[in-house]
């Protein structure tokens, strides 16, 4: 099995579009006005609009209510980024800070709301998590 990707539902897929595209310097794939992909070496975030659930369940997705998961991407300089995208995120949750696990990770929110991730492994142990 293999990860393909995460999508996210919006009411709003041209502001969440612009956004990821700004915060991760890729140009998003728009596959119809209602759904588009940024493709990156590892895998593909989604973003969807709300019409396109009634092709499963109607109402399985709700946007702009995610308290759990998180977006992550890796990147080169954590600090670095920080001050990048702090112009274009609605909220920094946490500056650049060392975690115990050995990521230097910088926490902040899409415009819907939605948890996203800016990390770099510091650690030999951390770089070798990701390099299965």
């Amino acid at each position: 099995m293999r990860l393909a990707s995460i999508r996210l539902i919006t009411d709003n897929v041209d502001r969440l579009v612009t956004f990821y595209e700004q915060v991760t310097g890729l140009r998003a794939r728009r596959l119809t006005e209602q759904f588009a992909e940024l493709v990156t070496p590892s895998g593909t975030l989604a973003i969807g609009s709300t019409d396109t659930m009634a092709l499963f369940t109607a109402g399985a997705a709700v946007p702009a209510s995610n308290r759990t998961a998180i977006v992550e991407f890796q990147v080169d300089d954590v600090d670095a980024e920080y001050d990048r995208v702090a112009g274009y995120s609605p909220e920094i949750v946490q500056k650049p800070t060392t975690m115990p696990w050995g990521n230097r990770s910088l926490l902040f929110r899409d415009p819907d709301g939605n948890l996203i991730n800016f990390f770099t492994p510091l650690t030999d142990e951390a770089r070798a998590r990701l390099t299965r």
